[in-house]
């Protein structure tokens, strides 16, 4: 990989055309395969994904270009003709880069994570509970191709393909499209954490007194403005006292809930803000057994999380491989560890076409199928197709099947990522 900056303050670098794909992945790490899922879950023509896999795989993507908002490249169709391909990000706004600096500069880990070109997943959950997305959602990569294609085409997603690949050596390419260049976020950094750790007082919230309005009868003024969204969380009071707690009741189980809920109520509420949020599907209430691994996601100390082990009815090594899989995909992730499903009719057919076209036919690796898992013949490898029609791959160790890593559309890319978490 080449690097250059268009000007001093690093405003757009241009990555060198990389090495054909063949047998391999596009995605390594798990913010990789975020971008993927991005492209993946909203374009409309699977054909054009797997063109576009075919012309990343062959290496008929030449440099591109990464600058705030954009992506460049030229990419060559098989019969040589070449096409520009862009892919559209939306830039981060000044306030959310305020509140990212701010998150960061309080969190030394984060920086130096960056620093190793690592994008950790407590620092992605960290900015949004600061409101900050950093990662594209579904949706969030718009194409434009001088193929007329108005959606996603062979070009655009082999440039999205080839972009997983570069995001995998430096998520600062990222943060580039997100508006920020390496050099300016770095200084930005630095000059926030020479600052005193002072602030201003936050300014009392707008209201109306209640003496004015019982006085004004049926005349009431007007409403003020809904308050904006808090940067963080709140912190819960501390129940560390001197009186002893009744029978029964474990002041840090309690901490720690009120905490967790803390930062579920602000990730709610942002999402509810959101444009568009209205026509999301309502999820539904999650049981007692789920919401318990959720939890345990969070890190709590044994004690807690021996009671969640129990509440769950897991026991404590189910609920380890239960967190493993939720830190994976959530719900998503949870339901295809727990549930066995029989794939038939157009699911079944959709499954074995994917089998088929995502290997050449001296490579495709010998399966052994079981309802909705595919296990590789000789090997401690298997994919897990969900009912929305990702695959999810698994490794045995020590006797149990365990997710590996996150899902993809592609059940080459799925078993890739198996390997690599084992190291092979």
């Amino acid at each position: 990989m080449t690097r250059y900056d268009g000007d001093e303050t690093g405003v757009e670098r241009t990555f060198a055309a990389l090495p054909p794909a063949r047998g391999r992945g596009f995605a390594q790490t798990w913010w990789g395969r975020a971008w993927l899922t991005a492209l993946e879950g909203t374009a409309l023509d699977s054909g054009q994904l797997k063109a576009g896999r075919g012309l990343a795989r062959a290496g008929a993507v030449g440099a591109v270009s990464v600058r705030p908002g954009r992506i460049t490249a030229v990419v060559q169709d098989r019969d040589g003709t070449a096409h520009r391909a862009d892919v559209l990000l939306q830039e981060l706004s000044e306030e959310q880069w305020d509140r990212f600096l701010e998150m960061t500069v309080e969190r030394a880990g984060h920086v130096a994570a960056l620093l190793d070109r690592d994008m950790p997943t407590h620092l992605v959950e960290d900015a949004e509970l600061a409101g900050v997305e950093l990662l594209p959602g579904l949706g969030d990569l718009e194409p434009e191709c001088d193929c007329g294609v108005w959606d996603h085409c062979g070009h655009t997603a082999a440039l999205c393909y080839q972009m997983a690949r570069l995001l995998d050596q430096d998520p600062f390419a990222l943060l580039l499209m997100r508006g920020r260049g390496e050099g300016a976020l770095l200084d930005a950094l630095r000059t926030r954490g020479d600052r005193s750790a002072g602030r201003l007082p936050t300014p009392d919230p707008e209201g109306v007194d209640a003496a004015e309005a019982y006085a004004a009868g049926d005349i009431l003024p007007s409403l003020p403005g809904a308050p904006a969204l808090p940067g963080r969380p709140g912190v819960p009071p501390s129940l560390d006292t001197e009186t002893a707690p009744a029978a029964g009741i474990e002041p840090s189980a309690l901490e720690f809930l009120a905490a967790r809920t803390a930062a579920r109520a602000h990730r709610l509420l942002a999402e509810a803000l959101r444009d568009g949020h209205d026509r999301q599907p309502v999820e539904p209430e999650p049981t007692v057994a789920r919401d318990a691994v959720r939890l345990a996601a969070g890190e709590p100390g044994r004690a807690v999380a021996d009671r969640l082990a129990e509440g769950s009815g897991r026991g404590r090594e189910g609920l380890d491989v239960a967190v493993r899989a939720w830190r994976q995909g959530g719900a998503a992730a949870l339901a295809v560890l727990d549930e066995e499903w029989t794939v038939r009719g157009e699911d079944l057919a959709r499954a074995q076409a994917a089998l088929s076209s995502a290997w050449a036919e001296d490579e495709r690796p010998a399966l052994r199928s079981r309802a909705n898992r595919w296990t590789v013949v000789d090997a401690p490898v298997q994919l897990r197709l969900s009912r929305d029609g990702r695959w999810w791959p698994y490794r045995r160790e020590r006797g149990r099947w365990l997710p590996a890593a996150g899902p993809a559309q592609d059940p080459a890319t799925a078993l890739a990522s198996a390997g690599r978490a084992s190291g092979e």
